[in-house]
């Protein structure tokens, strides 16, 4: 008996009729409706047959991420260990255990960065080659006008200058930083590792617990006095306060990933200590998760670390040129004019640009040239520093993959240690403590590189990116997304320089004639103003 779907293609009826019944005999009364309804018929077939490949293509991407991940896992399972031996259990990500699964855990490779990917394509290093266009007409306006004006060529550098100045003297204050990140997390370890037995181990916790908080106090007072007292510039202050929370960041990753399995040692038993070594080469490494070895590199390239050297410097001379050029005639002198609500919508649509272009610097000086320049001095192999952050549809996204260093920490302290007091529930509350840590980290770098309180970036990064971050998931994939993504983060950049470039000079116009409270966490910019 043949099947019905074989007899439909040779043309017989439901009832068995043969294709060479008489002419006419049986036939609908119009052709053309059967046309028609065929043709309805083959559309939703068709919609039909494309949701069905979604959702393969969804359930074989599932599957394939879940082959990789356990490839790889094996495959550092298999390399050979240097420094002891590596967990054994294998990535599990149904895991919904209070303990969190190993697989969840960073695991370093050796890989490019995006960039230097990327700069192998024509096509990209010609959008390379334009902004060193750009740079170069940086320069040639500003010898241009110094020629009109001044009548001969001069080329200054008074805000390069002035930004980097008392540099010594952050160097000075950033050697008890380190030294204090140096030998108190590492003392601390050693002093948990000996055998516990006798009342001696409670006098060496609590010695070990008195050290690390004066290592945290101190770690945290000396910089903010230094540059109170001796009113450090911007860059000089940067310098700072970026080693300060890089260096404790380090230190609890360090006492995170080591202290575990050395108070967790039998009693009366002592547990090995990571070599000094390791720790040494942790705090230099481009990286915020300790682990005791890393993937290296078979050589240095130092012709490859001049160049990203090179290409910072580059970097923090076009940030110069591009304050100098389109941030400093417009906010100079904006506090002594009379306020309107006009003069502030054109400062922060004229600030989009150079602020757009101040992000993309920082971008390409700090997290591809900087940290690929140390990386590969130190023959770091895991040069994965951030991902295609450019092209995310979502601002959950680009919050993943803006900076993996530092989002590698917060998930795996903040929301993974969160996960696990909160026993595995609560992903909406462990989510929100990553974005109020991360957003009082940034406003307190502000605050510290500018010299004074002004929550732009605290309202910015917890309140609107916080909406955006729940409102723009990771289900809109379409370009309009994109789109949308750009433009608010146009707007908010602008926003960004033009609300800290007018309070910085309404700060220096309006100096305060006492000093009280108010008086500094007040914004200057909103009564400056003649």
């Amino acid at each position: 008996m043949e099947p019905k779907a074989t007899r439909l293609r040779r043309g017989e009826g439901p009832r068995g009729e043969q294709e060479d019944r008489p002419s006419g005999e049986g036939e609908p009364p119009s052709g053309g409706s059967t046309e028609k309804d065929r043709g309805l018929d083959l559309v939703q077939w068709t919609r039909h047959m494309e949701v069905v490949k979604t959702q393969l293509l969804e359930h074989a991407q599932g599957q394939l991420t879940e082959l990789l991940d356990r490839a790889m896992w094996e495959a550092v399972r298999s390399y050979p260990p240097q420094g002891g031996p590596l967990p054994s259990t294998p990535p599990d990500s149904l895991s919904k255990g209070r303990e969190p699964s190993p697989g969840k855990r960073k695991i370093f490779i050796i890989r490019k960065s995006l960039l230097d990917e990327l700069m192998e394509v024509q096509h990209f290093r010609t959008i390379y080659h334009m902004f060193i266009a750009g740079l170069c007409v940086f320069i040639i306006s500003t010898l241009a006008i110094d020629l009109i004006d001044e009548g001969r060529l001069m080329l200054e550098f008074d805000l390069l200058i002035f930004s980097f100045g008392q540099l010594p003297l952050a160097l000075m204050t950033w050697v008890p930083m380190f030294l204090s990140t140096l030998l108190v997390p590492y003392q601390v370890l050693r002093l948990g590792a000996r055998p516990r037995a006798g009342g001696a181990w409670v006098l060496r916790a609590g010695l070990g617990c008195v050290l690390l908080v004066a290592h945290t106090v101190g770690l945290c007072a000396l910089p903010v006095l230094v540059a109170l007292k001796y009113q450090l510039p911007p860059a000089s202050r940067c310098i700072l306060v970026f080693e300060q929370v890089r260096l404790l960041m380090k230190s609890y990753s360090f006492l995170r990933e080591a202290l575990p399995g050395t108070l967790c040692a039998r009693v009366g038993e002592g547990m090995q200590a990571p070599s000094f070594s390791s720790y040494l080469y942790f705090l230099f490494c481009p990286t915020l998760i300790y682990r005791k070895t890393y993937p290296r590199t078979p050589n240095v390239r130092w012709n490859y670390v001049a160049k990203n050297f090179a290409q910072a410097l580059g970097c923090v001379l076009y940030a110069c040129f591009i304050l100098s050029r389109l941030c400093v005639p417009v906010f100079a002198n904006m506090s002594r004019e009379p306020f309107s609500t006009r003069a502030l919508v054109l400062s922060i649509m004229h600030a989009t640009l150079p602020g757009i272009f101040m992000l993309l610097l920082i971008f390409f000086a700090f997290l591809h040239c900087w940290l690929n320049a140390f990386a590969e001095m130190l023959r770091f192999g895991d040069r994965m520093f951030y991902r295609d952050w450019w092209n995310s549809t979502s601002f959950s996204n680009y919050y993943r993959t803006w900076n993996v260093v530092v989002h590698d920490w917060l998930y795996s302290y903040v929301y993974q240690d969160g996960l696990w007091l909160l026993g595995g529930r609560a992903r909406g509350a462990a989510m929100l403590a990553v974005f109020l840590v991360s957003a009082v980290v940034h406003e307190y770098i502000f605050c510290f590189v500018l010299g004074f309180f002004y929550p732009v970036m605290l309202i910015l990064f917890l309140v609107i990116g916080g909406l955006m971050n729940f409102m723009m998931h990771d289900r809109h994939t379409g370009p309009a997304w994109n789109v949308l993504m750009w433009t608010m983060l146009f707007l908010g950049q602008g926003i960004q320089v033009s609300l800290y470039c007018q309070e910085w000079y309404a700060r220096r116009h309006c100096p305060l004639p006492q000093t009280t409270f108010w008086g500094l966490v007040t914004p200057r910019s909103w009564s400056c103003h003649t």
